[in-house]
């Protein structure tokens, strides 16, 4: 007899990120496997939010409180209405020799959240762990998004269905409160002819909630300021259609007066008008770090 060695090919890396959608709206990708040997190959799907061991798995401390590396859980976000946030079909079958075959990765998110997230495995004859593809995703309750800088918030949410937070509410005789804020830390390296620089990323979902003829528009204040504290800014302000994301570029270099033992940290307002009016208020801080 000869012995094979099974042998497969997959169309996507080790992650398959999902992108930006609408809370309980649906979106689908596809993951195409390859068999590559000259047998017939048993294969079936395990998603980590299915397994039995799940509970028990999860008796432990969070990950974003004992590790520097890893912030997010393997699975992370779940949806309130105790249905898969990610489900995959087929989940069984056969691939031919030389042939391929398709699977379709479904996200229903049915809440607003940032950490949707699980991993999907691919086994060979119930055993053999072939291909293994960390799934992520996010969902919004609007059809805009901005994102950027350093996470400020916690990766884990309550197990409670909580109402819309207050600090959605726009405040009497005033604007809108901040309802999320951004850290950037742009790290000039001392000497270096290379400015530090970081971004922001302003993105509108192709989605019909929002309306094709009204471009969101985007705004940063602040910007004299900014400039005089050595930060340069590259788009501050725009407008994009459906589908697209813009950048705000920000670079920094030390001003000839820059006390080091007290680096700026600057704070500007970026307002974002799409079907509903959101700020972000983005903090700046700027260092000079040695070789």
């Amino acid at each position: 007899g000869h012995g094979v060695m099974p042998s497969t090919v997959c169309s996507v890396g080790e992650v398959l990120d999902m992108g930006y959608v609408m809370a309980r709206d649906t979106v689908t990708s596809t993951v195409k496997i390859e068999n590559t040997c000259s047998l017939t190959l048993p294969f079936s799907i395990q998603l980590d939010s299915l397994s039995p061991t799940r509970d028990r798995d999860r008796q432990k401390i969070p990950s974003f409180l004992t590790s520097s590396v890893q912030r997010t859980e393997i699975v992370g976000t779940q949806n309130y209405s105790g249905l898969s946030v990610f489900s995959v079909f087929p989940i069984e079958g056969e691939i031919e020799a030389g042939k391929s075959q398709d699977f379709v990765v479904t996200f229903s998110p049915d809440h607003e959240s940032l950490y949707y997230s699980d991993r999907l495995k691919v086994l060979l004859f119930g055993k053999k762990t072939a291909h293994e593809i960390h799934l992520k995703g996010a969902a919004r309750d609007h059809p805009v998004f901005v994102e950027g800088g350093v996470p400020l918030d916690v990766p884990v949410e309550s197990l409670a269905v909580t109402s819309p937070v207050a600090s959605q509410k726009p405040l009497k005789g005033g604007p809108q409160e901040v309802v999320k804020s951004l850290l950037l830390i742009l790290e000039y390296m001392e000497g270096s002819a290379e400015p530090a620089r970081a971004e922001i990323r302003v993105g509108a979902m192709q989605t019909p909630l929002l309306a094709a003829k009204k471009a969101v528009e985007f705004s940063l204040d602040n910007v004299p300021e900014l400039q005089r504290a050595g930060f340069v800014l590259d788009g501050p302000k725009g407008a994009l259609e459906r589908g697209e994301l813009k950048r705000i570029g920000v670079s920094w270099v030390p001003p000839a007066d820059l006390q080091t033992s007290d680096p700026p940290l600057m704070t500007a307002l970026l307002t974002v008008k799409g079907d509903v009016t959101e700020s972000y208020r983005v903090l700046f801080m700027a260092r000079v770090v040695s070789a």
